[in-house]
């Protein structure tokens, strides 16, 4: 094996790494956001990322990449949360064929009871990984990012 060959099984290994890390977070908060506020990982993504805007608004287009969804995924999600009342969709005042999604009071207030959940299942899963020898290095990583 050659070093360009070394270089690219160091890049796949890391790239496995990120997938196996992630993969477990996210199960873990799927099945705890489900079961204590009936949220999905993307619905509180999509909240968190509105909460995190000036005015609590996003247009469609920012909010599919924060959400890392296609257009027409994100259309259908923001559907759905407009349907249960924790956002809404507003045109743009200057362009009106611009859509801007804005997170209702009912979404705020969702959003804030289910933090301390998302927040409490990464550090437990963090914690977790870095109990796991192929993925303590990654986690440990993150752990440093945070404190730093």
């Amino acid at each position: 094996m050659g070093i360009a060959d070394d270089a690219v099984e160091v890049r796949a290994r890391g790239w496995r790494t990120l997938a196996a890390l992630h993969g477990l977070i996210e199960a873990a908060l799927e099945r705890s956001l489900q079961r204590e506020h009936e949220l999905s990982v993307v619905e509180y993504t999509v909240l968190d990322a509105l909460s995190r805007q000036r005015g609590w608004h996003m247009r469609m287009q920012q909010l599919a990449r924060a959400a890392a969804l296609s257009s027409s995924a994100t259309t259908r999600l923001v559907t759905r949360l407009e349907d249960r009342g924790l956002l809404m969709r507003v045109l743009c005042a200057d362009d009106r064929r611009g859509i801007y999604t804005e997170l209702t009071p009912a979404g705020q207030h969702l959003l804030a009871d289910a933090r301390p959940t998302h927040d409490r299942v990464l550090e437990e899963s963090l914690a977790t990984a870095e109990g796991m020898p192929e993925l303590a290095p990654l986690a440990r990583a993150l752990h440093a990012s945070v404190s730093a």
